[in-house]
């Protein structure tokens, strides 16, 4: 497996690879209309051009180093959260958002996910984060101990928006 920085030009791989993923982090309760609204509204291929030329995100894109076949992605927010339940919950500063972590399920159990969160967490450590924050759905047993894997412990609490219906995340933080 290769991993590198995404450029300007993989926003519709990207796309791509978000409609693959999103659905294997949602609660069994998220309905396909929800999850293909947040889809359309949040990981569509215009929206992954805004990320890319937002010089406060970086994005990693995971590859087949063989096929070329995209494997997964993160994505980094830096800079303090607008959300005041992570702002009350985190405290290591200056901080940065692990805001997206997504493997096709195909590729889950190989090392894959390992490898992009660590040059994922290098990254940002590169760029002058301490520490690194993140959401994740209280149902996700799986995400959960993958990132407990990974020295992230829960802080706290936040909601996220899924179509109408509200989830309850955990706040893991991380220092880096």
């Amino acid at each position: 497996m290769s991993i590198r920085t995404a450029g300007a030009a993989d926003a519709g791989v990207l796309a791509e690879l978000a409609a693959a993923t999103f659905a294997l982090a949602c609660p069994p309760h998220t309905t396909h209309e929800a999850i293909a609204a947040f889809v359309r509204d949040v990981l569509s291929e215009s929206n992954f051009d805004a990320y890319l030329a937002d010089r406060g995100r970086m994005l990693f894109l995971a590859e087949d180093p063989e096929t070329g076949l995209p494997l997964g992605y993160t994505m980094l927010i830096f800079g303090e959260p607008g959300d005041p339940e992570v702002l009350a919950a985190i405290g290591i500063r200056p901080t940065v958002e692990l805001s997206k972590c997504y493997l096709r399920a195909e590729s889950h159990g190989r090392g894959a996910a390992a490898a992009l969160m660590t040059a994922t967490l290098d990254a940002a450590r590169d760029r002058g984060a301490r520490g690194a924050w993140l959401g994740v759905n209280q149902e996700n047993a799986r995400a959960i101990r993958f990132y407990g894997k990974h020295g992230f412990a829960r802080v706290g609490t936040k909601h996220f928006l899924v179509g109408d219906r509200f989830e309850d995340d955990f706040v893991l933080e991380r220092a880096l």
